[in-house]
């Protein structure tokens, strides 16, 4: 029997959390020791070893999945490490700059495919080039900060190999690709609302015509190809194995085999030596994102386990608060809060697991709401840097951030009601 009901041991778990995310302790012991108190609190101590072995267990669907999302997290990680390392991701960048005249082009354009990158505090990376582009349109440093944190966050909701993405995808049993089909409005009026606040009023600097461009433009392309080759051909083979058949979605094997096949194209047009490609295993990061992924999975058992989820049950079935709420507020809320869009999708897939019955909006609109609290969060990386890149009080750039949310919240919100959007 458990020590305490599962009220209790939610509250004192979650306090836990914070505390955890407070001291900026790494997501994936956050999230497997939250998982861990949890079940000391609430479940007979004996149980533990077989729900921490049943996660992972190979013979079990649920099982195989997860094992395939902890590798291809693991894959994904290994993979922007080496766009790192090999330079890679600075060729698709400045060649991409080179290509694009309009500053405010680039501007929008540049730190989403830096966004490429999945890695903590990243828009630390588009900084140094938003700065300079934002020099020629004359943007104060708060709008610099704006432009630099929003449109690096608008390509992961439809990006499939997005780590947040892939663990929404395989908590709420839903394939990845109808997720995405339905975040794409929502990412159009999040580019829309970004370029028109982060530009409002302010005209492109006039350019000088240079000779032989064509063939600079050329040169550049073939640049800008050869360095976002890995990603278009693990793009393109996530999507034919998630279209096929075969079932390689339900079990996860897409976006696994498809971030493997990126590694292997990156490591052949970069021509890497094996020092180099294992470089990047050396770093505890790899390890701890990839830990992450094991945690969600693990907490989500945890609390289905203590039966959390019949703490909301009654409130659904009763009416008493309306679902649609409930799957707004509550990821947002954690997103706000811990500043993890994993670790609020984690908690929020836990506690709607058996109280509703997940559809491809209703994991879309659990994807967007905690992805979108955690994007305006105060304890999220790529704000904090950003800010103190640009030296811009938060208070500043709230003042286009908090717009710009609301806007795109509504925007996912009318997607989901829209009837053929079930």
């Amino acid at each position: 029997m458990g020590l305490l009901d599962p009220l209790t041991a939610v509250i004192i778990s979650f306090c836990f959390l914070g505390v955890l995310l407070y001291k900026r302790i790494n997501l994936g012991i956050t999230l497997n020791a939250t998982a861990i108190v949890l079940a000391l609190l609430s479940l007979d101590w004996t149980a533990i070893p077989n729900i921490v072995y049943k996660t992972v267990d190979p013979s079990e669907q649920n099982g195989l999945l997860t094992i395939s999302v902890v590798l291809a997290t693991f894959g994904i990680m290994w993979l922007s490490q080496l766009y790192k390392e090999t330079g890679q991701i600075n060729k698709l960048s400045n060649s991409l700059s080179k290509l694009v005249k309009n500053p405010k082009i680039v501007l929008s354009a540049l730190p989403a495919v830096i966004g490429f990158l999945p890695v903590a505090g990243g828009a630390l990376m588009s900084a140094p080039i938003v700065d300079s582009e934002a020099e020629k349109l004359k943007l104060r440093p708060e709008k610099k900060a704006y432009v630099n944190l929003w449109f690096r966050h608008t390509i992961f909701p439809v990006y499939p190999i997005s780590q947040v993405l892939i663990v929404t995808g395989a908590l709420t049993g839903i394939a990845l690709f109808a997720i995405i089909l339905l975040q794409i409005p929502t990412v159009i009026v999040m580019i829309i609302i970004g370029y028109l606040i982060g530009f409002w009023k302010t005209a492109n600097p006039k350019t000088e015509e240079k000779h032989d461009t064509k063939r600079k433009n050329a040169t550049e392309l073939k640049t800008f190809l050869a360095a976002f080759s890995p990603v278009l051909v693990t793009i393109i083979v996530a999507v034919i194995m998630d279209v096929s058949d075969y079932g390689f979605s339900q079990h996860g094997f897409d976006v696994l085999t498809a971030t493997f096949v990126g590694i292997a194209v990156l490591a052949a047009i970069s021509r890497l030596n094996f020092k180099v490609f294992v470089k990047p295993l050396k770093s505890w990061g790899i390890y701890g994102i990839t830990a992450a992924a094991y945690g969600a999975f693990l907490l989500r058992n945890v609390m289905s386990t203590a039966g959390v989820s019949e703490i909301f049950r009654p409130l659904i079935v009763n009416g008493s608060v309306d679902a649609t709420v409930m799957l707004t507020l509550i990821p947002a809320v954690l997103g706000f809060l811990t500043g993890s869009p994993s670790g609020a999708i984690a908690i929020g897939a836990s506690i709607f697991t058996g109280v509703l019955t997940f559809t491809p909006k209703t994991a879309a609109l659990l994807y967007i709401s905690a992805y979108l609290g955690y994007i305006i969060a105060p304890t999220h990386l790529c704000f904090t840097f950003t800010a103190d890149y640009f030296k811009s009080p938060l208070g500043k750039v709230y003042k286009y951030v908090i717009p710009s949310f609301i806007i795109t919240f509504t925007a996912a919100i009318l997607v989901y009601l829209l009837p053929f959007s079930s």
